[in-house]
């Protein structure tokens, strides 16, 4: 496939979570001015829409067929960021990542698009086996069978700019509280990875059209969760008192808060995943793709200080 152009008409659903609103912005620094962004949550793409003038939106829920399939029409490359990733509801997983992307593949091969970016996720080799990680293996095998030509990229957590969960939600509960919670001793080992260095390995496979493998997408440096705390706490100067509680009590704590909140920023589930001990090896993006990963403190301060997007927080 040749390369897409600045005009070629690129699809992004999941457009306007964390990974959509960064990579909104790098491809319009790089001159891409016909991207239609998907997305469900209303007020999440008008933030998308203001911070990119020019883009066109469509607010709809992917998980539901409809006239929606008709925009892929003339599309170049579709980029499929759709995810669910935290519910208490096993439905949703099902409904968000696995029937969402059925009804996009098939406008896909409706439309005979011929490029498709997927976003995967390295939960899948997680020793983990919750209703995330089996509905993203489901979504990665439909897929891999698809027919259309495809590139996956597996990343591990990521965080940066407009994080609605994750690092974000850490740093707005400890600028509202004096204490801090952090389960056991907190030496949990992440491979966090900085979202706009995951954007530019999407653009470079989007700019070249490889295609027919899946790459691992991980962190260059290993941190415990603590330290990662405790890094933001620096960052945002932040007086906050980090206090360790028993892993079994805070367990408690979260299905306590499960039975309270609708949608509560932290499960059981996810407080699993955080401890079950999983290492991912991936690939060096510098050599496989030219993008030099931003290092951790770097991209901490960026994250967090920039006059304008640190203070932009996206809706759950």
């Amino acid at each position: 496939m040749p390369p897409v152009s600045h005009n070629s008409l690129i699809i992004i659903t999941g457009a306007a979570g964390l990974v959509g609103q960064n990579l909104l912005l790098l491809l319009r620094e790089r001159g891409y001015n016909n991207l239609l962004a998907i997305a469900v949550h209303a007020n999440n793409l008008s933030i998308a829409a203001k911070l990119n003038p020019g883009i066109k939106t469509l607010c709809t829920d992917l998980s539901v067929a409809g006239d929606w399939q008709q925009t892929f029409s003339g599309a170049s490359a579709v980029i499929q960021l759709h995810a669910q990733i935290t519910s208490l509801h096993e439905a949703d997983f099902v409904r968000n990542n696995i029937e969402a992307t059925r009804h996009v593949l098939a406008a896909c091969q409706q439309y005979n698009i011929p490029y498709l970016i997927h976003i995967s996720s390295s939960v899948l080799h997680s020793v983990v086996d919750d209703a995330y990680t089996r509905t993203k293996r489901i979504q990665e095998e439909l897929v891999q069978s698809s027919g259309i030509k495809n590139c996956i990229l597996r990343p591990t957590l990521m965080f940066g700019w407009f994080d609605p969960k994750h690092f974000g939600w850490l740093s707005r509960f400890m600028a509202r509280t004096p204490v801090f919670p952090i389960p056991g001793d907190g030496k949990f080992l992440r491979q966090p990875l900085y979202n706009r260095d995951f954007c530019r390995v999407i653009i470079t496979c989007l700019e070249s059209g490889r295609a027919g493998r899946a790459y691992d997408i991980v962190g260059a440096e290993d941190i415990d969760y603590i330290d990662i705390i405790k890094a933001i706490r620096e960052v945002k100067t932040l007086q906050t008192l980090i206090v360790h509680i028993p892993f079994g009590f805070f367990y408690g704590l979260l299905r306590i808060a499960a039975k309270i909140m609708s949608n509560p920023p932290f499960t059981s589930a996810q407080l699993h995943a955080l401890a079950a001990g999983d290492y991912f090896r991936g690939v060096n993006i510098e050599q496989e793709f030219g993008v030099r990963p931003t290092p951790f403190l770097e991209a901490i301060r960026e994250t967090f200080t920039h006059p304008l997007y640190s203070k932009i927080v996206v809706g759950r």
